[in-house]
């Protein structure tokens, strides 16, 4: 309205302008690409009608101005303008932006997210195996597939059950459902001796498998299930199915989970078995009134030759009550005891109890049992007496230089024990020199098991000059004794004189470079006996096995089958040598000798 006001009062006085505004009114859109493409134009231009309107005006002689009604169009119009590009460009953009966003919806895949919480809403029963074992959180598809594979492996299984005399099936973990899948097969083979269902996830509820089984089944001997968490409850099952059996000669249930109740479940089978010669029971939670059940059963029969009883917790009334149950036993042969915490008062009551038995025990294992000096004591007299022991186990007690010493005594009189092992008893220089007395006259002793005993080299001085000559060793056991390398000169110098010794054990005594020197020299010279050579934990270098490698080289008769020089320094150079010495023997004689690293 202002701005055609303003303009009729323009043209009265300016006809042109007039004109050039009526021609712009004709052509808009002319003006207006050309407003658009210049805008400096249009800024002029909207200067220049203010002017005009002020000017108009003035010619008009009213006095007041009218600008003021006419301004906010001229202002607003190049405001307008730009508008008119803007918005329509504004639109395109946001239904661009919509339309590529539904047609994104609709044309790509749904996201991951989607179907991980369609899997997470589904039933685990219809999708998944869901379990705390590792491994079985499997997808059915893949569990059909596993369980195709397990029945596959239990019908290769069956099959030899059908067919061989023994297998081995420990560790296969096909739990209560395999054994029970597995005992027809056993029922069916006449000719399997020995079985061993081991380590494979057996419970109380498993061994049912076994009942009309182990009845028809008289060929089999040997039964493991060692490994197999059965409890007493499993144990009592068991021992009711055997009563009736006559057929099991050796029964292993170690580290199956058995307390006094097994124990004693076990008992009551002795008392009524005549065919079971082997009780395995090692391991396991018996304390004092399990052994009592067994001494119980040891009264009353006559048939078994060996119990295990290693790793319980019997104690010395444990010991004790065994004492008694083997005071009228005349059938044992073999009593393992180790790990028991009988301790010297228990093994007082122990020895006391073989000393009187009739039973002519051959092997009598009591290591790792806290026994001092004064068990030793009570050892040493039982020793003395028995004309049937043949191996003897007192490991990993502390009996000392002084209960070496006794035994030392008893060894003098005794001409049954072959093997004996005192290693790991605190014996020193003193304690070793009284038992390499015994062998000056005692031709009987052939494994001499002495390490874990700080005796030095002056202990290994005192028993190598014997054993130059005398006695008649062929294992001798010294490892971790400390003799370094001056004790290896004294082992070196007993080797090439020695005839018997086979089994030379070394292991971590420090010997170095130079103890690998010593002995090589002595491998140069011709030993007709010495198979076995233990050179482990020793700090041995390539310059000591460079030695070793060139003493078998040298040695065209030698008899080595078998060097350890595992966990030295040896480097590459080192082991070449020793695989190039090997080779050379083996071209040389044909002779085969096993050389770790």
């Amino acid at each position: 309205m202002g701005f055609t006001s303003a303009l009729s009062l323009y043209s009265l006085s300016h006809p042109k302008v007039s004109a050039g505004a009526a021609h712009s009114h004709s052509h808009p859109l002319k003006h207006r690409l050309q407003s658009e493409a210049n805008p400096l134009t249009v800024r002029r231009r909207c200067l220049r009608f203010r002017s005009v309107v002020v000017k108009a005006a003035a010619a008009s002689g009213r006095g007041r101005r009218v600008y003021s009604q006419s301004q906010p169009p001229l202002i607003n119009a190049p405001v307008k303008q730009v508008a008119s590009f803007i918005v329509p460009a504004g639109v395109f953009v946001a239904v661009t932006f919509v339309l590529w966003k539904l047609v994104e919806k609709l044309l790509m895949p749904k996201p991951a997210r989607s179907s991980l919480s369609a899997a997470e809403n589904k039933s685990p029963e219809k999708g998944m195996k869901w379990s705390f074992a590792p491994g079985t959180n499997l997808l059915s598809g893949f569990t059909a597939k596993v369980d195709r594979e397990s029945k596959q492996k239990l019908n290769e299984f069956a099959k030899q059950l059908r067919a061989f005399r023994g297998v081995d099936m420990s560790g296969c973990n096909f739990g209560d459902e395999g054994l029970f899948f597995l005992a027809e097969s056993l029922a069916y083979n006449q000719i399997l001796e020995e079985v061993s269902f081991a380590a494979n996830g057996i419970t109380a509820e498993g061994t049912k498998a076994f009942d009309r089984v182990l009845q028809s089944n008289i060929s089999l001997k040997t039964l493991n299930i060692s490994g197999n968490p059965i409890g007493d409850e499993g144990a009592k099952i068991l021992c009711e199915i055997l009563v009736d059996n006559a057929g099991i000669e050796k029964l292993q249930l170690n580290s199956a989970d058995l307390g006094d109740e097994g124990a004693k479940a076990i008992a009551d089978l002795l008392k009524k078995s005549s065919t079971l010669r082997v009780v395995e029971l090692n391991n396991n939670m018996i304390d004092y009134s399990g052994f009592t059940s067994l001494a119980g059963a040891l009264l009353e029969n006559n048939a078994v030759r060996s119990i295990y009883l290693n790793g319980n917790y019997g104690g010395a009334l444990g010991a004790n009550a065994l004492a008694k149950g083997l005071e009228g036993n005349k059938s044992l042969r073999e009593l393992h005891l180790q790990g028991n915490s009988i301790g010297d008062e228990g093994v007082r009551a122990l020895m006391s109890g073989l000393s009187s038995t009739k039973a002519k025990l051959t092997h009598l294992d009591i290591g790792n049992n806290s026994i001092s000096a004064k068990g030793a004591f009570h050892v040493a007299e039982y020793v003395k007496k028995s004309k049937s022991l043949f191996w003897l186990n007192m490991y990993m007690n502390d009996i000392g230089d002084e209960g070496a010493e006794k035994i030392a005594d008893a060894l003098k009189q005794n001409r049954s024990i072959a093997i004996i092992d005192l290693g790991g008893n605190n014996i020193h220089a003193k304690g070793i020199s009284e038992i390499a007395q015994v062998l000056k006259d005692n031709t009987v002793i052939t494994t001499l098991e002495i390490g874990y005993n700080p005796f030095g080299p002056d202990g290994m001085k005192v028993l190598s000059e014997i054993l130059k000559f005398h006695g008649n060793v062929k294992a001798l056991k010294l490892g971790w004794c400390q003799i370094g390398a001056k004790g290896s000169e004294y082992i070196a110098d007993t080797l090439k004189y020695n005839n018997t010794i086979s089994i030379l054990d070394l292991r971590g005594n420090g010997l170095r470079d130079e103890g690998a020197v010593c002995l090589a020299r002595s491998l140069k010279v011709v030993n007709e006996v010495l198979t076995e050579l233990d050179l482990g934990f020793n700090e041995i270098r390539d310059d000591g096995a460079f030695a070793i490698a060139q003493a078998l080289k040298a040695n065209e008769d030698v008899k080595i089958t078998s060097l350890n020089l595992g966990n030295n320094f040896l480097t590459k150079f080192g082991q070449s040598a020793l695989t190039d010495a090997r080779d050379h023997v083996y071209e040389m004689n044909e002779k085969e000798v096993n050389i770790v690293f």
